[in-house]
């Protein structure tokens, strides 16, 4: 485990990437669509990285930029977290000017005012571009797919709304403890990640202890409990 001195996402896909790399590490399901997507702790590790490369490579941001992520709890959010922390800066969940980019969906690009990089998801499963963005703004499915599947961390500072990498850990670790998740479990959400409390409940946690997550949004109650039980879940928060 490589802790202090690395990233977040180190810390937290390193025992992951070398326990499991192929077994399920987030699966998504919207019930409003339909909608299944599983990726491993592989897969998860590559888009993270291209993030993190396109965050370097085409932003030029360096340890200790902020970015503004006003994402929902996704499977596309929790890569982009990942590179972002890959990328050693440090992320913020609040509209905030002074970001030095800011990653949104189509419907809160009016959140980036005053960012000079903004890059908006569209969050579609096939990877669709954003139509008739502004100029200015970046289309994330199509900028971030051109960039490699491997990055070499230069360095990190705060990681989470001021948070340092050893100080979402120990909240992360104390949060699972809580929760009662451990390496293995399976654990069912719907939780939002709208705060950096509620991300660290619902998805550092579930990463900081080796455990695997089914994130819900929309959820249907008539079907949680055949879902509990086709995905082996263990925890349900």
């Amino acid at each position: 485990m490589r802790e202090p001195n690395s990233t977040l996402t180190e810390a937290l896909l390193d025992p992951i990437l070398e326990r499991d790399p192929a077994g399920p590490r987030v699966t998504w399901y919207d019930d409003a669509t339909g909608a299944r997507i599983e990726l491993s702790g592989l897969t998860l590790a590559n888009w993270a990285a291209k993030t993190a490369n396109l965050l370097r490579d085409e932003f030029a941001l360096s340890p200790g930029a902020r970015v503004a992520v006003l994402l929902p709890a996704h499977w596309q959010t929790a890569a982009v977290l990942l590179g972002c922390w890959w990328a050693g800066t440090e992320v913020v969940l609040a509209p905030d000017p002074d970001a030095d980019l800011a990653l949104v969906t189509p419907d809160r690009i009016d959140d980036a005012d005053g960012v000079d990089e903004v890059a908006a998801l569209s969050l579609d499963a096939m990877g669709t571009p954003v139509r008739d963005l502004p100029v200015g703004v970046t289309d994330f499915a199509t900028a971030v797919r051109v960039h490699g599947d491997q990055f070499h961390p230069g360095g990190f500072r705060a990681a989470l709304d001021g948070l340092s990498v050893p100080q979402v850990l120990a909240e992360a670790r104390k949060s699972a403890a809580a929760q009662g998740i451990s390496a293995g479990d399976r654990v069912l959400s719907s939780a939002p990640w709208d705060t950096p409390a509620e991300l660290i409940d619902g998805f550092i946690a579930v990463l900081a202890a080796g455990a695997s997550l089914v994130q819900v949004v929309n959820p249907d109650p008539a079907a949680a409990e055949h879902r509990a039980t086709t995905e082996r879940v263990t925890v349900r928060r």
